[in-house]
């Protein structure tokens, strides 16, 4: 017995080892591309830093984060970023839901084929897929301008990129159609997976579809909805290559969202100190968002 169990120790320090190794190259590019650099954005949050453009960075303790409180840019960007992150995250798993729910049911052929068809924008360039809105969002010639008039609802162009009352519900729903696709294979596979015993079980003792997907499928796709929260929640709060490729921000900052306005103090105003206290509070936003989710998801599940 104890040479066994010493061979089963050294079998076991050998499997351990050879897990590092693997992991080491995907634990090298983590710790120097994303542990690294988040240790010097907090750090670099405490001072008054240019990265050396002008002057030496100086040590202002917790006045960034003062003066963020009484930045209505900011306030604005934040406010604006929790709209498109309260609006977007359940429409877009509520209809991926509803669109698996639909396609799941389909021949396998069509199914792929709708799977396809969802998930191009995603792998879509995202200038490719911003370049199409823009286009038909143009307020001359824009397919958008052309259908209101055309059925009645407007009798003139809207400038819908221009125009406070409108930009950033554009932005929204350009957002949601390049965020759908993955969920949508996600609860399909997840569909997939559900116990199909369970299911047969239920309509046999008289359920209804409704009663079958809340009590036993609902139930079983939990991980992947959370999953899904978690994730879209992270892109929306990120949102930035729309915003600096549609709008910049305009009209007048009402498209800002937290993610534009660090990259706008930052790397135009070289204001990099201000810039990283603005990351720490979008990280602390999406750490606690993200804690709240799963406690409950778990609690649901």
């Amino acid at each position: 017995m104890p040479k066994r169990s010493r061979m089963s120790r050294a079998l076991v320090r050998r499997e351990t080892t050879a897990g590092y190794l693997f992991l080491l190259p995907s634990l090298f590019f983590f710790i120097t591309f994303v542990l690294v650099p988040m240790f010097i954005c907090i750090y670099t949050s405490f001072f008054d830093s240019n990265m050396g453009k002008d002057t030496q960075d100086v040590f202002i303790g917790f006045n960034n984060y003062k003066e963020l409180l009484g930045d209505e840019i900011f306030l604005g960007a934040l406010k604006n970023t929790l709209i498109i992150v309260v609006v977007s995250v359940p429409t877009v798993c509520i209809f991926s839901l509803w669109v698996a729910s639909a396609i799941y049911d389909m021949k396998p052929a069509l199914t792929s084929i709708y799977r396809v068809i969802f998930y191009l924008p995603v792998v879509t360039g995202s200038v490719a897929v911003t370049v199409v809105w823009k286009w038909m969002f143009n307020n001359y010639y824009g397919i958008f301008n052309y259908l209101s008039q055309g059925v009645g609802l407007t009798n003139q162009n809207i400038n819908w990129l221009g125009d406070a009352r409108y930009a950033l519900w554009c932005i929204i729903l350009i957002l949601f159609t390049t965020s759908v696709g993955q969920p949508i294979v996600l609860y399909v596979s997840a569909l997939g997976n559900v116990d199909q015993t369970l299911v047969e079980a239920a309509e046999v003792d008289g359920a209804t579809n409704t009663q079958v997907f809340w009590k036993i499928k609902w139930p079983q796709i939990m991980p992947t909805t959370l999953y899904i929260l978690v994730i879209t929640t992270i892109n929306s709060f990120q949102c930035f290559a729309l915003i600096q490729l549609l709008t910049s921000g305009g009209p007048n900052h009402s498209t800002d969202t937290i993610m534009y306005y660090i990259y706008y103090t930052a790397f135009k105003l070289y204001r990099y100190g201000y810039g990283n206290a603005m990351g720490v509070v979008l990280m602390i936003l999406i750490a606690i968002l993200s804690a709240v989710q799963f406690r409950l998801g778990k609690s649901k599940s």
